[in-house]
């Protein structure tokens, strides 16, 4: 009889329990930025903690579809990359278009010249030129286009165009000026026809333009610079009679988004442009800004808006640091609560707890997540690239931007910003299905996406001035994870 060896057995049975376990690890990657230093560093080698917190991904509960994210392409930022040598303007592309960057899938730019534009111009100079003969986007070759194209080179999988006009040239205005007014009646078509040939001028260039929004700030913007006015009634008749049948017609595929402002008033645009079928055909979505609040993102009327049109976009289509000169080479800047918006000196009395002083990084990752949490579905910053002054910009509107530069010296500073948007555009891909989740931890934000590969991306936000451990678990299979304080995270599931 063979005797019973007891070292053997034991062994056996470790073997066995190891193995258990190792299948019951979730394979992840881990990349932090934090308020200590971290800038997408790769992390590992968490340990177990008695008390950690449960995050439980739901990947049965799918909700909308990602279109992108990115930034904008903006007079301001072609000009100073074309001020840049060689190897800062190819460093500061591959950075927001390349494979080891943030790989941009989602980016506007203006029709017509905007503040962060040199000075004030139109494709359509001449005056009552009806039918546009002297069209021409000569303007924007020097910067714009040449910008655009090397994006397009260095991009892999490519990146979807929305153009948006901030007004019509002001022969066609009631006060003739770029500040303000409205469209004259008369100019109806002929504004509908400028998209047209707009579409086709940039597509002669090698340029496809995915989406247009109507018109940025409808509302206006106190006459301060590019503006024309549009009420919801206003802008739903001009795209339903005038400027999405002229598209249709010429036979353009491109996505028409209305309204283009802030949140606060998205529920009576979202009601008159989704009325009926004959208001809402040729609204392919709807267009917001962030800039109403430095703390809220309205989760309620980003909800009123999926509820009011499902199948439609909602995409986040401008936000800055608006209102302040970027600090230079400041890391700990961008992550204190000392930047303050327009609204900390101008908005009314009943508004000002909307405005509190901020930290920049809390703030763009609090509203990418709080937007995809609530049917957002796409998400663009606003200029990509600006100098120490936070400019160029006619008006001296000074805003801060991901990446800042000092041509003078030919020096480029990426900001904590930029490494906050990345941990969206890189890792959640356009296609991805945003996925349910189980949260304990209410100090934790957190939002997650299936992507087409497979693959699951989640980003968990921790605001807070201690690390936080926390399980996440998919399935039968659980990781152990801590976060650092004043951090963002992106965790990789690779598909299986």
């Amino acid at each position: 009889m063979r005797k019973f060896n007891t070292y053997n057995f034991i062994l056996a049975l470790a073997l066995i329990l190891s193995a258990c376990t190792a299948e019951n690890t979730l394979k992840v990657e881990v990349f932090e930025t934090s308020a200590n230093g971290n800038k997408l560093q790769s992390m590992a080698e968490f340990d177990k903690e008695d008390g950690a917190s449960a995050l439980r991904l739901l990947p049965e509960e799918k909700f909308q579809t990602i279109t992108g994210f990115g930034g904008s392409f903006t007079e301001a930022s072609a000009y100073l990359i074309n001020k840049l040598g060689p190897e800062n303007r190819k460093k500061i592309i591959d950075a927001y278009f390349g494979d080891e960057g943030a790989r941009y899938s989602l980016t506007r730019t203006h029709m017509n010249s905007c503040d962060f534009s040199l000075r004030n111009y139109s494709y359509a100079a001449v005056e009552d030129d009806m039918l546009l003969e002297h069209f021409s986007i000569e303007e924007d070759k020097d910067d714009l286009i040449p910008f655009i194209k090397e994006a397009m080179k260095t991009s892999t999988d490519g990146f979807k165009i929305m153009a948006s006009p901030w007004t019509a040239p002001p022969w066609m205005k009631d006060n003739k000026d770029w500040r303000g007014g409205t469209l004259l009646p008369e100019y109806n078509d002929t504004w509908a026809l400028f998209f047209s040939k707009y579409i086709d001028a940039y597509k002669s260039e090698g340029i496809d333009i995915w989406g247009f929004t109507v018109e940025n700030e409808p509302l206006g913007n106190d006459n301060n610079w590019e503006s024309m006015h549009f009420t919801p009634e206003g802008m739903t008749d001009f795209v339903k009679n005038h400027l999405g049948p002229k598209l249709e017609k010429d036979g353009h595929d491109v996505k028409i988004l209305g309204y283009d402002q802030n949140r606060e008033h998205l529920n009576e645009w979202v009601d008159v442009m989704f009325r009926d079928e004959g208001s809402s055909k040729y609204f392919d979505g709807t267009a917001i800004h962030w800039y109403a609040s430095t703390v809220d993102y309205f989760p309620e009327a980003l909800q009123y808006a999926h509820e009011k049109a499902p199948g439609k976009y909602l995409i986040q289509s401008e936000a800055c640091v608006d209102a302040e000169i970027p600090k230079w080479q400041d890391d700990a800047w961008y992550w204190s609560k000392e930047a303050t918006d327009w609204g900390w000196d101008w908005a009314p009395e009943k508004d000002k707890h909307l405005h509190p002083k901020y930290a920049p990084v809390n703030r763009y990752a609090r509203d990418i997540i709080g937007c995809m949490n609530n049917w957002v579905d796409g998400w663009i910053d606003w200029n990509m690239v600006l100098d120490t002054q936070g400019g160029p910009n006619w008006f001296e509107n000074w805003c801060v931007a991901p990446v800042i530069v000092d041509p003078e010296k030919d020096e480029v500073y990426f900001t904590p910003i930029y490494y906050t948007l990345t941990h969206f555009s890189k890792y959640i891909r356009p296609g991805a299905v945003r996925i349910g989740f189980e949260n304990s931890d209410d100090d934790l934000m957190v939002t997650a996406a299936k992507n087409p590969d497979g693959s699951i991306a989640v980003v968990v936000f921790n605001q807070g001035a201690d690390a936080k451990n926390f399980n996440l678990s998919l399935g039968e299979s659980t990781v152990a994870i801590q976060i650092s304080e004043q951090a963002i995270q992106t965790i990789l599931i690779p598909g299986t």
